[in-house]
């Protein structure tokens, strides 16, 4: 072959990939590949900088979940001095709270972890909570960033002065007490999730009995025997309504909109016996199944959310394909609610796919609705009283413990903390409602600070957070270079720039299901605006982030 009969790394990689995948490579997507399969056993996004001996320029990271976590390994890497700090006892955000029964995360576990710590033994192909909790402690154990990181410590307020270009952050302590901080660049990676919502319902708070959000579920309540109310029936509820169906005597789930169920027949299953012998033995099997996963989610299902002008359908489909996996779902719930017409009237969604988060199923959801001491009610709540739940008919629902499966304040980032820019003004004011940042990351007039899982960030169809994460921390990284290495005090991004990247954003999310779908998700802040999904595919937002454009900001 070429270059005198040595061939290239990205060669052997085109080669097995058209092999696998049965379809030729686009040179676009080499380069993002090669990263991903790291063939030479190298951390090809480890930075490839070191701030050297300039102890004047320090970072602090808000939240040691899986964001911060793979912020804290780059900075270190990095040889920048770093502190992280964490409200909860322990690191994992979201999968340290989360502890209901049944949770587990709904992207396999080869592709659901860091590029930089693979795994070879996951005892479920999709990971249950306390397994991911225990490898999130495990990175930050053997990343060596742990003792960086400050436990039950919460930020109250982050201010930057403008001329020292430093961030003051106020801490308040396990004890009541505060103190402050100051660093010269602000990392925020609390997560979108991690606020429990409770319904607006007249009456809520004079329930007799015990009643809990499932982020916050109460171990100490035995739901053995009793009459359970769940309220919600979105990504928690899908999980752990199956879990208590056979424990409890009576079990009321209220219904506001169905979802589509996401037909996954090994979803609870553990990982196939033979699957875990190649990724133990066949050396890169691991690297190569991760691999596939990526590449059959790099656009994933987003060919059939993108919109059709010209199709023709009353609302619930947007397109061609949109509508095949709306008869493909169909079908499948169809037969699993086989001999309950009443059932299938009730859960069957009206909206097109894609237009609220997929649920991921075994089937399970159906054989829980479907037992006789469940009920499935679709009548709203006209109010919560001592002794249960009143519809809007009248009727009520003895209960002897409510659950609230109700979501999140997801629109409301970094709530409540207070993060003041420039002239004193709040980031809470500057978004008035409706939150946007460049690439998710960067907002105007708050120079030094940097979102991960920030606004339009959130991945609906396709790929993995983790993956997102990371090309966030690879731009983060590129931003901190300039300052340190190029001896700005700031940099901020420019109003055009922001505003421009945010039109392409919006007018993208317009022509998906879930922004031309006036169906009520999380989706979408109180504006109606979708501030949460990125309406692209995995290989954009790789580009976009691997390095910071210096044209993009104004540096002081």
């Amino acid at each position: 072959g070429a270059n005198g009969g040595q061939r290239s790394i990205e060669d052997d990689v085109r080669r097995i990939f058209e092999w696998m995948t049965g379809s030729p490579a686009s040179d676009d997507y080499m380069p993002l590949l090669v990263e991903e399969l790291a063939p030479t056993g190298q951390d090809p996004r480890a930075p490839t900088w070191r701030a050297g001996d300039d102890p004047e320029f320090s970072v602090a990271i808000i939240g040691a979940g899986m964001s911060g976590i793979v912020a804290g390994v780059r900075l270190k890497q990095a040889g920048v001095p770093f502190v992280i700090i964490e409200k909860n006892a322990d690191v994992g955000g979201t999968w340290l709270e989360n502890t209901y029964p049944g949770a587990r995360v709904d992207v396999q576990s080869a592709f659901y972890s860091y590029s930089f710590a693979q795994k070879v033994d996951w005892p479920n192909s999709f990971s249950k909570q306390e397994v991911l909790l225990d490898y999130f402690r495990e990175c930050a154990d053997e990343q060596g960033i742990r003792e960086q990181m400050r436990f039950n410590t919460e930020v109250v307020s982050a201010t930057f002065d403008e001329e020292a270009c430093t961030w003051s952050l106020r801490l308040r302590l396990a004890d009541g007490a505060e103190e402050t901080i100051e660093v010269q660049a602000l990392i925020s990676a609390v997560g979108q999730l991690n606020r429990p919502k409770l319904p607006d319902i007249t009456g809520r708070e004079t329930f007799d009995g015990p009643s809990f959000h499932s982020a916050q579920w109460d171990h100490s309540v035995d739901l053995r025997g009793k009459r359970v109310a769940v309220i919600g029936t979105g990504a928690s509820a899908a999980q752990f309504v199956p879990e208590i169906a056979e424990q409890v005597a009576q079990l009321s789930v209220f219904q506001r909109t169905p979802a589509w169920f996401l037909p996954v027949p090994n979803y609870r299953d553990e990982t196939p016996a033979g699957l875990q012998w190649l990724f133990r033995h066949v050396p890169h099997y691991m690297h190569w199944y991760r691999f596939w996963l990526f590449w059959t989610s790099t656009d994933g299902l987003l060919p059939a959310a993108i919109v059709d002008e010209d199709w023709q359908s009353e609302g619930s489909s947007v397109s061609a394909a949109n509508d095949q996996l709306r008869q493909v779902f169909t079908m499948t719930m169809t037969a699993q609610y086989e001999g309950r017409p009443d059932l299938l009237e009730k859960v069957l969604p009206t909206y097109p796919p894609a237009a609220k988060r997929f649920l991921l199923d075994n089937g399970s959801w159906s054989v829980a609705l479907k037992r006789d001491n469940v009920e499935l009610i679709t009548d709203g709540i006209k109010e919560i009283t001592p002794d249960g739940v009143v519809t809007e008919d009248g009727r009520l629902i003895e209960a002897d413990v409510i659950i609230y499966g109700t979501g999140f304040h997801a629109s409301q980032f970094l709530m409540p903390m207070d993060i003041v820019g420039r002239n004193g003004v709040t980031l809470t004011e500057h978004w008035d409602g409706d939150a946007r940042a460049y690439l998710g990351i960067t907002v105007p007039n708050f120079p030094n600070f940097f979102m991960l899982y920030g606004p339009n960030t959130n991945i609906v169809v396709n790929g993995s957070i983790i993956y997102f994460s990371e090309c966030e921390v690879q731009y983060v990284l590129g931003c901190l270079r300039m300052l340190i290495k190029d001896g700005h005090r700031a940099m901020d991004c420019k109003q055009d720039v922001h505003d421009a990247y945010n039109e392409r954003i919006d007018t993208a999310n317009l022509q998906r299901a879930w922004g031309a779908s006036d169906v009520n998700s999380w989706y979408k802040n109180d504006r109606g605006r979708v501030a949460q999904n990125w309406p692209f595919n995995l290989l954009d937002y790789w580009q976009q982030t691997r390095e910071p454009d210096p044209a993009d900001y104004v540096f002081q």
